[in-house]
C-alpha cells in the first residue's frame, strides 16, 4: 500500500518499461542490425552494389568513404573501430586486424565472394586486441555505476530518512553539502579504480601508450561529472523507486551508446549526436585515445572541456533545485 500511495514511483515504474521499449525500438528498430562494419572507398555515394560481389554480403554494414581518408580508416581497422577496409579504387585492396575475429570472418567472406582479387594491405602498428579496445569502456561503465548509484540512491536515502532534515538545522548550505558528497564519492570511485586498473594490468597485461597523469585527469573529470549528474536526481527525487527508475533511464542509454562494447563509427549521425550528450562517451573516448593511441593534451582536450562543462552545470542544476526535506 505504501508504494502504490506513492504516485510518482507508481507512474514512473509503468512509464519506464514503456519509454525504455520505445527508445530502443527507435534505436535498433528497422531492418535486422548488421554484424560487420566495412568503409568503401571508390564505390560510389552510396556505396554501388554491384561495384563487387562481396558488397553483396548481408549482415554487414558498407558505407563510403572519400579516398583522402584512407590513411585515418586504416588506424581505425586497428582500432577495432572498423571491421573491414575496402579500397576498390586503381589498386584494389583491403585492410583487417588480424587480431579481429569479425576481421577473419570477412576476410574468408571475401573471398569466397569471388570478384577480382584485392591486395591485403597490412595494418601499420602493433595489432590491438579486442580486450584492449573493451577495457576502457568497462572501467568507464563500472565508474558510471558507481557515481550514479552512489550518490543519486544514497541522498536519496537521506532525505527519505529525515537526516538531510536535520542537516537543514544546521548552517550548512546545499552547494557545500553537494561539493562534500561529491568528493568524498569521488576519492572512493577513484582509489576503487586505480585498485581495478592495475589487478586488470597484472593478470591480462593491457596497452598503454600515452601518459597515466592525463588518463587520471581524464578519468578525474569523467567521474566528477557522472557524480554531479546523479545529483541532479538526488536533489528533488523523494522515493528510492523513483530514483533506481531515473538511474536506469540514464545508465542504460549511456551503456548502449557511448562506445562501450562497440564502435558507433558509420552509425546514424543523429544517435551519434545523441551520444554526444552522455559525459561517459566524452570519458570512455579520450581514455581509448590515451591508451590505443598514445594521445596528447591537445588530442583530448574536446573531451576535457565537455566533461568540465557538464560538470558545472550538473551542479549549478542540482543546488539550484536541491531540498532537504521529503514534502
Amino acid at each position: 500500500m505504501e508504494f502504490l500511495r506513492d504516485r510518482a514511483s507508481l507512474g514512473w515504474n509503468l512509464l519506464f518499461p514503456l519509454v525504455m521499449v520505445a527508445g530502443l525500438a527507435i534505436i535498433f528498430g528497422g531492418p535486422p542490425r548488421p554484424l560487420f562494419k566495412v568503409a568503401v572507398i571508390g564505390a560510389g555515394e552510396p556505396v554501388e552494389l554491384t561495384a563487387h560481389p562481396f558488397l553483396a554480403t548481408r549482415y554487414a554494414e558498407f558505407y563510403a568513404l572519400p579516398a583522402d581518408q584512407r590513411e585515418a580508416a586504416v588506424a581505425k581497422v586497428g582500432r577495432h573501430r572498423l571491421d573491414m577496409l575496402l579500397d576498390l579504387g586503381a589498386a584494389p585492396r583491403y585492410w583487417i586486424n588480424p587480431e579481429s575475429p569479425k576481421g577473419y570472418v570477412l576476410e574468408r567472406l571475401l573471398k569466397a565472394a569471388g570478384g577480382p582479387p584485392l591486395e591485403h594491405g597490412a595494418v601499420p602498428g602493433q595489432p590491438i586486441r579486442y580486450i584492449d579496445f573493451l577495457l576502457p569502456g568497462i572501467l568507464g561503465m563500472n565508474m558510471m555505476f558507481s557515481c550514479l548509484w552512489g550518490v543519486g540512491y544514497v541522498v536519496v536515502r537521506y532525505r527519505k530518512s529525515g537526516f538531510l532534515k536535520r542537516l537543514n538545522a544546521t548552517p550548512v548550505r546545499p552547494i557545500e553539502f553537494i561539493l562534500a558528497q561529491l568528493t568524498s564519492r569521488l576519492l572512493l570511485i577513484m582509489a576503487i579504480t586505480v585498485v581495478v586498473y592495475v589487478g586488470t594490468d597484472w593478470v591480462i597485461g593491457f596497452r598503454m601508450e600515452g601518459s597515466h597523469a592525463l588518463l587520471a585527469l581524464v578519468t578525474t573529470l569523467g567521474a566528477l561529472a557522472m557524480i554531479a549528474m546523479g545529483f541532479v536526481v538526488a536533489a528533488f527525487v523523494t522515493s528510492e523507486e523513483l530514483a533506481g527508475g531515473i538511474l536506469n533511464f540514464l545508465s542504460w542509454p549511456m551503456m548502449l551508446l557511448s562506445g562501450v562494447w562497440f564502435s558507433m563509427e558509420g552509425s546514424q549521425p543523429w544517435l551519434q549526436q545523441l551520444a554526444d550528450v552522455f559525459p561517459l562517451t566524452h570519458l570512455v573516448g579520450a581514455a581509448r585515445a590515451i591508451m590505443l593511441d598514445g594521445a596528447g593534451l591537445r588530442e583530448v582536450a574536446p573531451q576535457i572541456a565537455a566533461l568540465s562543462a557538464m560538470t558545472v552545470v550538473f551542479l549549478a542544476i542540482g543546488a539550484r533545485i536541491f531540498r532537504w526535506r521529503a514534502d
